[in-house]
């Protein structure tokens, strides 16, 4: 079974910084990482491929540099990385990227076979949208189960895969047909320590490595700053709280007492909730 995941090489949130004039994030100079979401996919899918058997790829689109992401996957045990570059693609926003990383999925399937399972963070930390995974699912008319927390039951045979994924208010566990994408949650599981042979095959690996053409992109108007309809207006980091933490309780207290302690504070400073829920506990 192939199964393929999509990564992304962000910058270090720390040390982030945005162009005061187009305001999208400045990457250069700035060191890079896995986007830490798309680790739990990675480990995901390698437990995956563990338990039917097949072959992992990686796939990411951004600049040369990218491909240092993609090593750092294939020390994982990753069967195969691609990388998606070209200078069209800069400025991408979350609809300019789901449409290159579908034509992309789509060029993997005819030269690799078909991708039944198809994984991503639930988000990225540099964009923090949660939204290139569900776009590629619809630009590939896939089957998509967001925000999973686990794999209850994979059945390639029957075509079929059992998920538990997380939704307000609890749990679901859902099934649906493959080819499917699935978006992990964080904390699902924790990535694996590669094997010495698979450091030394990712330092020597050739990348896959695709321009715009070579993944069959005719519309490039769709793609890069062009082809992105989001306008940031402003970005700016919020200004620091200036009402300091207020000591209503201390650790020599019982269970009891903290709680009693909290209930008064809370309704001190919100007086109209503790007559609400006095009113609610009345009944009507």
């Amino acid at each position: 079974m192939h199964i393929v995941v999509c990564i992304k090489q962000v910058p270090d949130s720390a040390q982030i910084r945005v162009h005061p004039v187009t305001n999208t994030i400045m990457r250069q100079g700035v060191p890079t990482i896995i986007n830490p979401y798309d680790l739990f996919a990675v480990e995901e899918a390698l437990r995956m491929r563990d338990k039917v058997g097949g072959t992992v790829t990686v796939l990411t689109m951004g600049p040369q540099a990218a491909e240092d992401a993609l090593r750092r996957a294939l020390t994982f045990g990753v069967d195969r990385a691609v990388l998606l570059t070209d200078r069209a693609f800069a400025g991408s926003d979350t609809l300019a990227t789901s449409f290159a990383l579908a034509a992309a999925l789509s060029k993997i399937g005819r030269e690799f076979g078909e991708p039944r399972v198809v994984f991503t963070g639930k988000q990225t930390i540099d964009g923090d949208t949660a939204q290139v995974g569900p776009g590629i699912a619809k630009r590939l008319k896939l089957n998509q189960l967001t925000y999973v927390a686990k794999i209850v039951a994979i059945k390639p045979a029957e075509g079929e895969i059992v998920v538990e994924r997380r939704a307000e208010g609890g749990m679901q566990t859902l099934s649906t047909k493959l080819p499917v994408l699935i978006t992990m949650l964080e904390g699902t599981n924790e990535i694996r320590r590669g094997t010495i042979d698979d450091a030394l095959r990712a330092s020597r690996q050739e990348i896959v490595t695709w321009s715009a053409a070579d993944a069959g992109i005719t519309e490039v108007a769709k793609c890069g700053l062009k082809g992105s309809p989001t306008i940031v207006k402003k970005v700016f980091a919020p200004p620091p709280r200036a009402e300091k933490a207020l000591q209503i309780a201390t650790a020599d207290q019982s269970m009891e007492e903290l709680a009693e302690a909290t209930t008064k504070a809370i309704f001190k400073r919100r007086p109209k909730l503790e007559e609400d829920l006095i009113r609610f506990s009345a009944g009507p």
